[in-house]
């Protein structure tokens, strides 16, 4: 009964996909027919090789020795795409180990894939290499120990989403010269995009984007970690050939070819040598909200000029010890915390306590929610940016990466803030809910509601003209009823109530 209503849930899942569903198991058969959860494949091969535009591959949990390049030839179409997919809960690994070294795990040539939830490991070359394919998605996917860079983009790729994925321990022996956690490089195409990636102790760059025998690259990085690179997973050095770059936006090796990267809050520490690296790329570079920590090498280095029609921008960025910056005159800067004014101290921040980066991501796949260089209460880095176009809660946006928010960045214990605004929850309607609370002075206040698990579903600003109480009103037209934490907040005082909305 259990698995039969396992494998109804399984398949109202796909219950609107056109095409054939094709299973995978570790102990499936290749002479099955792989249409049903009671006869799978065995080998993805065997799956890739029936898959066709519309056509869904469920894999299961489970070890997948594999010995050869899996390749992934045929294309979907906007309308009908292939997925290639982990069972929803499980995590297969695709273990290359099998393979000669030059080898590559996945090499991708089509268009149109969506790829969720594997883990690649041991290849003899990239754990997966997107080779001209086009407008795919790969998404909490992890690459680990192959023999070169995690995911590699080239060949004119394009228009590829790279979504909450994760590459460290990647190594290049003998020389340990090319091994990156994510490589958008040489001749890599236009618009590919990474989110919430990380990439740690590949033994050469957590990014590259270095190219040769392409021009006119674009990359965007939006919320993606990198730290550690440059170390084997043992932690020691391989040598000279192993920069140890956090994000490498270019260079090539005429010092001539441009890569147009956009990072926006992105955060580069501990890495063996720079943290932001514009190498000697010549195309245009804007760098929003980044935030480095502890690199060996300058944290923001763009010093090589640019020719006619590039630029290189850096607002809103942070250097969260020391200044290390190598920026060109040529560069526009605009509110950073080494140029706008700021003494940045350990004050500035929750927690330089590192533990967790690399651990258990959500169970969206989202990036893990730590204390980790976010803001404190009371930094005056909060408030202090410019709009670049980026969300933010206040008046103007904060410095780095992590838009300070009330209900977690705050240092101090929120039993040292009760009672600072006497929240009174007054009436509560399926349409609305009425509370008010003391100011105390001028002021303005941040007011939010979130779940208990920590989802924002209300955010308002409240601009008070003195100490008398105030009454405000939550639309909850679109909320459902639940308990949930209503916190008023400024930069120095704040104050969280439970409540339950009928």
């Amino acid at each position: 009964m259990k698995r039969s209503l396992l494998f109804l849930l399984v398949l109202a899942l796909f219950k609107t996909v056109a095409g054939t569903v094709y299973y995978l198991s570790p102990s499936g058969l290749d002479t099955n027919n792989g249409t049903s959860l009671d006869s799978p494949l065995r080998m993805p091969d065997k799956a890739v090789a029936k898959a066709v535009a519309g056509d869904t591959i469920l894999v299961r949990g489970g070890t997948y020795s594999i010995s050869s390049t899996l390749y992934l030839k045929q294309s979907g179409t906007s309308e009908k795409k292939i997925h290639f997919l982990a069972w929803p809960g499980e995590s297969p690994l695709f273990d290359f180990s099998g393979t000669a070294t030059g080898k590559r795990g996945i090499s991708l040539t089509g268009s149109h894939w969506v790829i969720r939830g594997l883990f690649i490991t041991k290849a003899g070359d990239n754990g997966m290499i997107i080779s001209g394919g086009a407008y795919n998605l790969i998404e909490n996917c992890r690459f680990s120990e192959n023999k070169d860079t995690g995911l590699q983009l080239g060949a004119g790729a394009h228009d590829n989403q790279i979504i909450n994925c994760d590459s460290w321990y990647n190594a290049d022996p003998t020389d340990y010269a090319d091994a990156d956690g994510f490589a958008p490089k040489m001749d890599v195409g236009i618009n590919n995009y990474f989110y919430g990636c990380r990439a740690w102790q590949n033994c050469d760059d957590g990014w590259d984007g270095y190219l040769r025998n392409g021009n006119n690259a674009s990359t965007i990085l939006e919320n993606c970690w990198t730290w550690g690179n440059g170390y084997l997973k043992d932690g020691s050095d391989p040598g000279p050939k192993a920069n140890g770059n956090g994000f490498k936006m270019g260079g090539s090796d005429d010092k001539t070819l441009r890569h147009h990267v956009v990072l926006k809050n992105c955060l580069a520490f501990d890495n063996k040598s720079k943290g932001f690296d514009q190498n000697n790329n010549k195309g245009s570079m804007t760098i929003y909200n980044g935030t480095a920590f502890r690199n060996k090498g300058n944290d923001f280095s763009i010093p090589s000029a640019l020719p006619a029609g590039e630029k290189a921008v850096v607002k809103n960025s942070l250097a969260a010890q020391g200044n290390k910056i190598n920026l060109g005159s040529f560069v526009i800067q605009e509110v950073n915390s080494w140029n706008g004014g700021f003494t940045v101290t350990w004050n500035d921040f929750v927690s330089l306590d590192t533990t967790g980066v690399s651990g258990p991501r959500k169970a969206d796949g989202s990036l893990p929610d730590l204390s980790f260089l976010k803001l404190s209460s009371g930094s005056d880095l909060i408030d202090a940016g410019v709009d670049v176009g980026l969300p933010f809660y206040g008046l103007k946006p904060d410095l780095g990466c992590f838009e300070w928010d009330a209900t977690t960045h705050a240092r101090i214990p929120l039993a040292n803030h009760q009672n600072v605004y006497d929240i009174k929850l007054l009436k509560a309607e399926r349409s609305y809910a009425d509370f008010s609370f003391n100011p105390g002075q001028a002021d303005l206040i941040y007011a939010s509601l979130v779940t208990i698990q920590g989802a924002q579903v209300w955010q308002s600003q409240i601009r008070t003209s003195g100490a008398a109480r105030v009454h405000a009103r939550i639309d909850r037209r679109s909320i459902p009823s639940g308990i949930y934490v209503l916190t008023l907040a400024t930069s120095s005082r704040r104050e969280a109530l439970k409540l339950f909305l009928p």
